[in-house]
């Protein structure tokens, strides 16, 4: 049976890789794709499956209620995947209105309104067969000692606005659940890295930096440690727990790869240095890493214990970090041109060029 999803934020790093995986080869999902396209989302990520059958893109805001509404009666969705989201810790430090607005307002329009269109104005029972997925991050949890793991049952302790922002929205959809019913899935996530990733990020800023000579800043000492997930792991786990999970339920999902932020940096430049030869100077890019004053509250070790998705649902990651790195890498080396779109900004003139002009009830892609 084909399934209608709500992709929100499908534009941005994960939804791309997520629509992607959707598009490819599972003809039993109709895709409509929601995206503010603000500066991290990017249309052209797209534009080589724009044409996919069952695929649409519409162009709006996930606060704007009425055209949320008006999307929900148009495709009678019956699953929501949540991507949309502020999400650089950086800005939300820098001005957390945004991420107040986003991340929490703009979940509970969704949720609402999936609501009204499951629950209340659905048959009786329709909504057992319907899945709201919001996706989350670790960051929810705090800061790690030397020791220790993320668990579905740890505390929420946030240090930033952009994490508080995300665990005030988790607590919204486990709201929904409890009180209306709705069928609510949470996910939290460790670090993404690969294909179409913003380079404001770590992974994709110190490829760039370094194919251009340029200073490789690392906060701190360089001692903060994360859990590294390769994209398109997470996007088949994402996928999992839509066709397998318990609504109600919350699922960790980790890369099992705890590195320093240091180490990341340095194996960085290694590849750089093997894929693209050493610098003009004949230095090695591990030359050009540079310590910088470290980020107001930055949180000292994440780690995700992911036994709970891999013993109920089966997931576990299958790329090494190694393998990751190399192939993401490689990405960035062999997409140029897309990368170099996206620092100069002409990336944006995509929609506006191809699309400009029609209505948000429009968009990009073949309709059924």
């Amino acid at each position: 049976m084909q399934r209608t999803v709500l992709v929100t934020g499908g534009c941005g790093f994960i939804g791309v890789n997520f629509v992607r995986l959707l598009l490819g080869g599972r003809d039993r999902w109709r895709v409509v794709n929601l995206d503010k396209l603000t500066y991290a989302g990017n249309l052209a990520s797209l534009a080589d499956v724009a044409d996919s059958p069952g695929y649409h893109f519409v162009k709006g805001d996930i606060c704007d209620q009425d055209l949320v509404g008006a999307l929900f009666d148009r495709y009678r969705f019956d699953t929501v995947v949540h991507f949309a989201a502020e999400s650089h810790v950086d800005r939300s430090i820098a001005g957390p209105a945004e991420f107040i607005r986003t991340n929490i307002f703009g979940t509970y329009t969704l949720l609402d309104a999936a609501r009204k269109h499951w629950i209340e104005a659905g048959p009786p029972g329709r909504a057992d067969s319907c899945r709201f997925l919001h996706v989350s991050t670790d960051e929810v949890f705090g800061s790690l000692g030397d020791t220790g793991y993320f668990t579905e049952s740890t505390r929420y302790d946030p240090r930033s606005p952009y994490s508080a922002s995300k665990a005030s929205s988790d607590h919204l959809a486990r709201a929904y659940y409890h009180t209306y019913g709705l069928p609510v899935l949470i996910t939290n996530c460790s670090n993404n890295y690969g294909p179409y990733q913003f380079p404001e990020k770590l992974i994709p800023l110190i490829i760039n930096n370094g194919l251009h000579g340029r200073d490789l800043p690392v906060y701190g000492d360089g001692g903060n440690v994360r859990d590294w997930l390769y994209v398109l792991d997470h996007c088949e786990a994402i996928l999992r727990v839509v066709e397998q999970g318990r609504p109600g339920e919350s699922y960790n999902i980790g890369g099992r790869n705890e590195k320093k932020n240091l180490e990341v940096v340095g194996l960085l430049c290694d590849i750089l240095d093997r894929q693209a030869g050493l610098l003009p100077s004949g230095l090695p890019r591990r030359s050009l890493i540079t310590f910088v004053r470290d980020r107001p509250g930055h949180d000292r070790r994440y780690a995700i214990d992911a036994g709970k998705i891999a013993e109920e649902l089966g997931w576990s990651p299958k790329v090494t970090f190694e393998q990751g790195m190399e192939q993401t890498v490689d990405w960035y080396l062999t997409n140029r041109a897309w990368l170099a779109a996206v620092i100069d900004g002409s990336y944006q003139e995509y929609y506006r060029r191809m699309y400009g002009g029609r209505d948000e009830l429009q968009g990009q892609g073949k309709q059924q």
